[in-house]
């Protein structure tokens, strides 16, 4: 690992716990230097590395998610010449909720994460970050059609399919894992 850490241009705690999970040794996102400098702050926030100690999907972290969303994001809109850097970026803070969601209504009993979520993400990010426009309505309307009116830009509607996309796969790999667990215990 250390060998990994010293060639990757970000330093600090955030390549060792994404190194840690199993995806992240060979994430090639954190070598695409253009990407790193869309999002580096980003990534070397305390707040946005506490993400890594909440579950998303299955065995996957909000940290681990939010880059995969937002390295995939990156990729489509920079393939078809919209601004990648503010899909990045709106991307890594979808889900910049800060707690884990799985436990959170028991303990407020405040239920529907699904409907709020996007707003305290956004409000988190507006506290903790300099965002445009377009990364704002990519982290408040990610979760459309629960949020109702629909993202504005070409940008979020991007971000927005690709979360959907990256829960299902991560979900599906919760499943794969698991079986292979039950066959491997026989």
């Amino acid at each position: 690992m250390t060998e990994i850490v010293s060639k990757n241009p970000i330093k600090g705690k955030i390549i060792k716990s994404i190194y840690e999970e199993e995806w992240g040794k060979n994430e090639e996102s954190l070598y695409d230097k253009e990407y790193v400098e869309c999002v580096e702050d980003i990534l070397q926030n305390g707040l946005f590395q506490s993400m890594n100690q909440y579950l998303q999907h299955g065995c996957t972290t909000t940290l681990t998610h939010c880059l995969h969303v937002s390295y995939l994001s990156y990729r489509i809109c920079k393939r078809y010449g919209l601004d990648y850097v503010s899909a990045a970026r709106g991307g890594l803070l979808h889900d910049f909720y800060l707690y884990d969601w799985h436990t959170y209504a028991k303990e407020t009993g405040q239920h529907f994460h699904g409907f709020f979520h996007p707003r305290r993400a956004l409000n988190n990010a507006i506290q903790t970050f300099q965002l445009n426009e377009v990364e704002k309505d990519i982290i408040l309307k990610h979760m459309w059609p629960l949020t109702i009116i629909p993202p504005k830009t070409w940008e979020g509607f991007v971000v927005m399919y690709v979360d959907k996309h990256c829960g299902l796969i991560e979900t599906i790999m919760r499943f794969k894992k698991k079986q292979t667990v039950l066959r491997n215990s026989f």
